[in-house]
């Protein structure tokens, strides 16, 4: 098998089951959850070592195009392309984008379309079984990877194997697609041998993709077509054109094109696979004690059985509980029972409907330059720690209702205020009055850290002004 693979890695998720830890703005691909990177990370270097693999595409959301720019800086990985969505449609239209840019300048590409939030432990297995799902493909099918099932699992959809493919990459014609089944069904599923949970993962030959596309939904592939004919370059991102592609209806692959074609093919492989989608399957994957106990941070655990414990910020004791969730942030709790998992989203929606913000961004915000953090607020002040990257420089910029004042902790901070430019050092600070353009700047060597305390009558976020950015944002 000759035909280069490229790798699609779909980054577009939320996440809401997963709060607090992930949030909209951090949601659960860019945090390290399993392992000590970000599931994103760990999806990108699982390629390593793969035959045939390209340098991947990234398809994200335009708000975490510079969350994926700095994980992939941090391991090392250049990728093909960084495609940005202006809004979600869901995957049929994200692989659609990652398609089009293939086929021009390779007719004859296969995808493999891996969810950036997925858990594999057999990574030899997994490169053998995309080894397996080209060949399939190559022969004309659209592989889809189903896992085999090890309980009568209801929160998965299943596939049923049909009639054995002939050829060297083998798998099974698809039978049928099948949703969420209740218990009952999942149990008779598993029974009779012939279901595999779906993965959401494939090996597509681009083309073949693009044509089935056109088949049953035309009105997605010409809107996708339209958004990426419209496409503009910006920094290293491809962003498609937001009119375009806002227009473009959502549908994932499986309800677009795989229920649909007659060119379905499902593989049936186990390579230790989760899609880690609550706390429970946390606890499931996580590496537990004698009393089956997963711990992760400052945990101090008494007469605690079969219980996941997460501690971010600080000491977090948990007594006499069994089968529990706690997972501690700076800034909220979360306390549940493991069967109550799946219902951490409508907490998420009760946030929502309240207008609160714990579920939009930790009291941590990431920027491309760096990070801030609230410390302290109150009526007409606030206090942030704010950290800049080396090299790295904030916009210059204005605020009509507030004034700064900085004091540097560490490094030295480039200044500029109205028409003068000076070094800040450790210990020393400046002051911005309203109204006045400013730019802070890191041109050390080593991270700039500071504090920030603003003073006035509107401390919003959205009273900036900006005049130049490194970063092009609006």
């Amino acid at each position: 098998m000759s035909n280069p693979i490229y790798p699609v890695i779909l980054s577009g998720g939320s996440g809401t089951r997963l709060w607090p830890m992930s949030r909209r703005l951090l949601p659960k691909q860019f945090l390290p959850l399993v392992s000590e990177r970000s599931m994103l990370q760990d999806t990108l270097l699982r390629l390593s070592g793969l035959a045939g693999a390209m340098a991947p595409i990234v398809v994200s959301n335009n708000e975490h195009r510079f969350l994926v720019a700095e994980q992939l800086r941090e391991i090392d990985v250049v990728p093909n392309a960084q495609i940005l969505e202006p809004v979600g449609r869901n995957t049929a239209p994200a692989v659609a984008a990652a398609a089009i840019h293939v086929v021009a300048s390779d007719p004859s590409g296969l995808l493999l379309v891996l969810p950036a939030d997925h858990l594999i432990r057999d990574v030899a297995a997994f490169h053998a079984a995309v080894g397996a799902a080209a060949e399939t493909a190559l022969a004309g099918s659209l592989v889809t990877f189903g896992i085999r099932p090890s309980e009568p699992a209801t929160g998965y959809g299943y596939i049923e194997r049909g009639e054995p493919l002939a050829g060297v990459g083998g798998g099974f014609r698809v039978a049928r697609f099948v949703e969420k089944p209740d218990r009952d069904a999942a149990a008779r599923f598993l029974e009779s041998g012939r279901f595999s949970w779906n993965s959401g993962m494939f090996v597509l030959g681009a083309r073949a993709y693009l044509d089935e596309l056109g088949r049953f939904r035309p009105d997605i592939l010409e809107a996708t077509r339209r958004a990426w004919d419209k496409r503009a370059a910006d920094l290293d991102f491809v962003r498609l054109d937001a009119e375009a592609f806002a227009a473009c209806p959502g549908d994932s692959i499986d309800y677009a094109v795989m229920e649909k074609t007659d060119r379905a093919a499902v593989l049936p492989i186990d390579i230790g696979w989760s899609d880690v989608g609550s706390w429970t399957t946390l606890w499931e994957v996580g590496a537990k004690d004698s009393d089956g106990n997963v711990a992760r941070g400052d945990v101090h655990l008494k007469d605690a059985h079969d219980c996941y414990v997460r501690a971010e910020s600080r000491m977090v004791s948990v007594l006499g509980l069994k089968r529990a969730i706690v997972v501690e942030t700076d800034d909220a709790v979360l306390v549940a029972d493991q069967s109550r998992a799946q219902a951490v989203k409508d907490i998420v929606g009760h946030l929502d409907d309240a207008k609160r913000s714990e579920h939009v961004s930790h009291s941590r915000v990431y920027r491309p330059w760096g990070w801030y953090e609230s410390v302290d607020g109150g009526e007409r002040f606030q206090v942030k720690r704010i950290m800049v990257k080396p090299g790295a420089a904030l916009s210059l910029q204005m605020h009509h209702h507030r004034a700064e004042h900085w004091v540097v902790v560490a490094g030295t901070a480039k200044v500029t205020r109205g028409e003068d430019v000076m070094l800040v050092s450790e210990n020393e600070s400046t002051y911005i009055p309203i109204g006045t353009k400013h730019r802070l700047e890191n041109p050390g060597k080593v991270p700039l850290h500071l504090i920030e305390v603003q003073s006035g009558g509107y401390l919003g976020e959205d009273d900036i002004v900006r005049f130049e950015d490194l970063y092009k944002r609006d």
